[in-house]
């Protein structure tokens, strides 16, 4: 089949990519608002950029139900400061509590029964039961549609980075077999990173 996607609906659209592009890392952003009042939700819209500065990008889209922005891009583009944690699967299900649209006044890190513990350099606090924590500040954000089915690309540099021992080996190198990472796919489905294989890269060919 070839598509068109400007044939579509922006809910087909979003079902063809979400399908088609796995496993997503899961981004489980926490922020203040102007008022110091904790928010935390997560978004598997979320990738490395670059090392030099250290730059993370985040995804949110224009929330479906009232066609509003998540409090998180507010709250991110008001105070100019957030962390990235980490989802494992120890920590999944708390995730997914936290996912609900619930109102801006609720506290997901009550609600989800999580421990918010001090940053270094920003002020919104890091989950604590998360193994790895990118403490951030706003690069830019890219507003790319603010209608239903839009989103903006917010791009933060990271400041400061916890990371347990339990999970950190040597040369700054990540154990991903003690990480025990989680992955979005589409609709309920996520994944585990457990069938893990290795394949070297080819040797470069410039001269």
């Amino acid at each position: 089949m070839e598509i068109n996607p400007a044939d579509l609906s922006h809910p087909q659209v979003y079902k063809l990519m979400v399908g088609a592009i796995v496993p997503r890392p899961i981004a489980w952003v926490s922020t203040l608002n102007e008022s110091g009042a904790r928010n935390l939700a997560p978004f598997s819209f979320f990738s490395a950029v670059c090392p030099l500065p250290p730059t993370i990008s985040v995804n949110t889209m224009v929330r479906g139900l009232d066609g509003a922005e998540k409090d998180t891009l507010r709250n991110i583009r008001a105070t100019g400061e957030f962390v990235v944690n980490i989802v494992t699967e120890t920590t999944l299900a708390a995730m997914n509590i936290s996912s609900t649209e619930f109102q801006a006044d609720v506290d997901e890190f009550v609600a989800a029964n999580l421990t918010p513990a001090p940053s270094v350099a920003v002020k919104p606090p890091r989950v604590l039961e998360s193994p790895i924590q990118f403490e951030c500040k706003l690069n830019q954000i890219v507003t790319l549609s603010a209608e239903p089915g839009g989103g903006s690309l917010i791009l933060g540099t990271v400041v400061h980075i916890h990371v347990d021992d339990s999970v950190l080996l040597e040369n700054y190198k990540i154990d991903i077999h003690a990480l025990h990472a989680v992955g979005r796919l589409a609709g309920a489905d996520y994944v585990r990173v457990s069938d893990i294989f290795a394949l070297e890269r080819p040797a470069p060919q410039l001269k």
